[in-house]
């Protein structure tokens, strides 16, 4: 097929964002396509080859793939600014584009954060020796490699063995309960997604065929501790108290938030965000303001609705935490907030130490 043949290679993108395939050990550029008065959809990009023809737009690792993104969004957004179209429509189909983008950067840096922590619980495991491996005849071409892959992670259950660049030649395999490795099956995208997705799941001892956003919503609680032990680190400590000086009383990172309570002398502590029926998927208002009137443990951040109005943030508890104590009406609080970086997060969790 030669490009222009196809509707599709006329539609205007708005975004675009890499992702990773694990059948095939490589990354397909998505773009964020307008579709008229509906919502925009993320779907593959094709880009034309120099002979006219149509390829997918493929990276072989990561950096290549972050870099052309981060070359290529600045060009889209400014495309979008300076469109001649009703100014409404226009700041809603921007902030549409920020929504979309900022979920994805969530969901990148949240597993990202995920995975260092499935290591590192693990990090004293011992690693198993090669021929200690269980397996049945039809596996044993694959038993250095999955050796290699338990050195790295002794705790996967499902494994992706075979060449990358060879898509019919890869293959799953199974542990069972009494730590027999199963014979080879056929890798498929479903299932080559399953495997990747055992890297966090099963570090966790959770497994990587479930619900996946049941499955990260429990590693979330799990990970809640040793949020909370961050605050006894020196480099937090460091970090915080420069926040302070700087003015600076709300960090974000990742789901987690250090909030600095001068009430009561409280000093810094650890919430978490949450999130609304309405404010789910939201963009978030950088320079919005969480507005406190009691002293719930968890923080919605300020968001900005499709029809571009701003939501300040505020504070609540949990469901199940019954009524949050509230402030007097002297000591209500407007507090503007700060985002750390997601890869500091991850750096700061790898600090502390596992028992």
């Amino acid at each position: 097929m030669k490009w222009g043949d196809n509707a599709r290679d006329f539609d205007t993108a708005l975004a675009v964002w890499p992702n990773y395939r694990p059948l095939f050990g490589n990354w397909l550029m998505q773009e964020l396509v307008e579709q008229g008065d509906k919502a925009p959809i993320w779907r593959d990009r094709r880009v034309p080859t120099e002979n006219g023809h149509v390829r997918g737009d493929i990276y072989p690792d990561r950096e290549a793939a972050m870099s052309a993104a981060a070359s290529l969004n600045p060009m889209l957004h400014d495309a979008l600014a300076g469109r001649e179209m009703d100014g409404a429509k226009k700041i809603s189909l921007q902030l549409k584009v920020a929504k979309n983008l900022q979920a994805r950067q969530r969901l990148h840096e949240e597993e990202e954060l995920m995975l260092a922590e499935a290591r590192r619980r693990h990090a004293n495991d011992p690693r198993p020796v090669s021929s200690s491996l269980v397996l049945p005849p039809e596996s044993e071409p694959f038993r250095q490699e999955l050796t290699e892959q338990l050195s790295d992670m002794p705790y996967l259950r499902v494994v992706m063995v075979g060449q990358p660049a060879r898509r019919w030649r890869r293959s799953i395999l199974y542990r069972s309960q009494n730590n027999v490795w199963s014979k080879p099956y056929t890798a498929g995208i479903r299932s080559a997604e399953v495997a990747m997705r055992a890297r966090i799941a099963n570090g966790f001892d959770s497994s990587a065929d479930a619900h996946w956003g049941k499955t990260k919503a429990k590693i979330r609680q799990i990970l809640l501790p040793r949020a909370n032990q961050l605050l006894q680190l020196a480099s937090v400590q460091r970090m915080l108290a420069e926040a302070l000086a700087n003015g600076q009383k709300v960090l974000v990172s990742n789901g987690i938030v250090f909030w600095y309570e001068e009430d009561g002398g409280i000093g810094w502590q650890v919430k978490h965000t949450t999130s609304t029926k309405e404010s789910e998927g939201s963009t978030l208002w950088k320079e919005g303001t969480i507005r406190s009137i009691n002293h719930g443990r968890l923080v919605i951040l300020p968001y900005i609705k499709e029809s571009g109005e701003h939501v300040r943030g505020h504070t609540r508890n949990g469901p199940n935490d019954g009524r949050a104590k509230p402030r007097h009406p002297d000591h209500y609080l407007d507090i503007p907030f700060s985002q750390l970086d997601g890869d500091l997060m991850i750096g700061l969790f790898g600090e502390l130490p596992y028992e």
